[in-house]
């Protein structure tokens, strides 16, 4: 039979050559978002019953698609929290992909599976949690969320033969995935308010407490406004209820390698579930988001898929598909194993002390900036500020100008009610002078 898929060599060296030139050269930070009518006369019936080629193809691609995009991953992309991926996981990242690696459990993924682990055991070991931890590589901290909780309730109902539990309790400032989680498992949130810097502590969250309560949810690093929760307190809380803890550290949990401040997350060796999103702050490509159990069997007892067609599995080994909810998976841990073992922990906790320093400049820059207001920060590397004299849609304005000519990715949200600005560094490349230079510019 015909090939109906043959192989062009020209067509790969194409693609590996444009390849390591971006790894080498990094996005273009005026790219952007295109509009629906700018992208379809173009990208529009691009699929086509006899196909266009590998050139045009890749031509779209390069001149379309990639140019209509974001570029989270240059060091003036300061919103949300944006991957900052080193061109070590990113280039094996490339050869991960080639590789077609099928890491849903041991047969299959070995090796893979292996490796990803001592990248889970570092991140554990930084949690102080023992021999019995453990857990898997999942798409993102929404999946790692659902599935920690999921885990939870599981061993509460086991733990205390309860099933009326139906409540999480989390702060105020929780992560929106914790609501579409409790949506998805038909759960309550309570919500406890957070204090004027964005934390739960121990005593606000006894006082929501209520007898349907099966998880506490503790931030480890707020999105929004960086906070860390009084992990300590709410572990005792926990433990004096028979409640399950988990800390969602998607963002703030790699500040767990930086000696300054890791004693900010005091109490995480008490807790049970931890999720860290090694594309947010450990220098990882999407998507990766590390969820690891203290005692990994927790998690094997609510995950564990049994099936006719699973039979034949080799059950004596660690099985990724064990710990979460998903049986097919690639193994997106390796990029993160693979730039931890090239350039070792020591560059990681260099890295990210390297962006709390950048943050902390630019938090005094801003401070002394006349006619602006710092209203918090930095906490972990987030950084909260407003023009005293700029209307919200002058704010906006702002911003949307300073986005489309390449110099900073700064958007507004909301604090307190109010419309702020939000930065949050997780590149070590990030010049703190040229963002404090850029900023500058909110001055009439």
């Amino acid at each position: 039979m015909k090939d109906p898929f043959p192989f062009d060599p020209a067509a790969t060296d194409q693609i590996l050559e444009w390849t390591a030139r971006r790894i080498a050269d990094g996005p273009d930070p005026k790219h952007g978002a295109q509009a629906f009518a700018a992208l379809e006369p173009i990208l529009g019936g691009s699929i086509t019953a006899d196909g266009i080629g590998g050139d045009a193809a890749f031509d779209l691609f390069t001149n379309t698609i990639v140019p209509s995009t974001r570029p989270f991953g240059h060091p003036t992309s300061l919103s949300f929290v944006a991957s900052a991926p080193s061109r070590a996981a990113l280039s094996f990242d490339a050869a991960l992909g080639a590789a077609g690696i099928f890491a849903g459990n041991w047969d299959g993924g070995a090796g893979a599976i292996h490796a990803e682990n001592q990248a889970l055991r570092w991140i554990a070991d930084l949690a102080s949690w023992g021999d019995s931890a453990g857990g898997v590589f999942v798409a993102g901290g929404t999946l790692g969320n659902l599935s920690a909780l999921h885990a939870a309730r599981e061993w509460h109902r086991r733990i205390h033969g309860r099933r009326d539990r139906r409540a999480i309790l989390c702060s105020s400032e929780a992560h929106s995935s914790i609501a579409a989680v409790a949506r998805i498992m038909d759960v309550e949130v309570i919500l406890v308010p957070a204090d004027a810097l964005g934390r739960m502590s121990g005593e606000a969250a006894k006082a929501h407490l209520d007898d349907h309560v099966f998880a506490i949810v503790a931030n480890g690093g707020a999105t929004n406004c960086g906070a860390v929760d009084d992990i300590a307190g709410l572990a005792d809380l926990a433990a004096a209820h028979g409640l399950w803890l988990h800390v969602d550290g998607a963002y703030g949990g790699a500040a767990l390698a930086d000696p300054v401040i890791r004693p900010a997350f005091e109490g995480i060796e008490k807790a049970d579930s931890l999720i860290v999103d090694p594309h947010k702050w450990l220098f990882a490509p999407y998507d990766s988001c590390a969820l690891i159990y203290r005692d990994a069997g927790h998690g094997a007892a609510a995950h564990g898929q049994q099936a006719v067609y699973l039979d034949t599995v080799d059950k004596t080994h660690w099985n990724p598909s064990d710990y979460a909810l998903h049986l097919t998976r690639r193994a997106r841990g390796l990029p993160l194993w693979y730039a931890l073992a090239t350039h070792g922990t020591r560059a990681y906790t260099q890295a990210i002390a390297a962006t709390r320093e950048v943050a902390e400049e630019i938090a005094q820059g801003i401070a002394a900036i006349e006619g602006l207001d710092l209203l918090l920060g930095p906490q972990l590397t987030v950084i909260l500020f407003r023009p005293k004299d700029m209307s919200e849609d002058a704010m906006i304005a702002w911003a949307e100008g300073h986005r489309r000519s390449g110099a900073l990715l700064c958007l507004p949200t909301r604090w307190r009610g109010e419309m702020v600005f939000r930065l949050c560094i997780v590149n070590p490349q990030t010049d703190p002078d040229a963002v404090l230079e850029t900023l500058k510019t909110l001055m009439p």
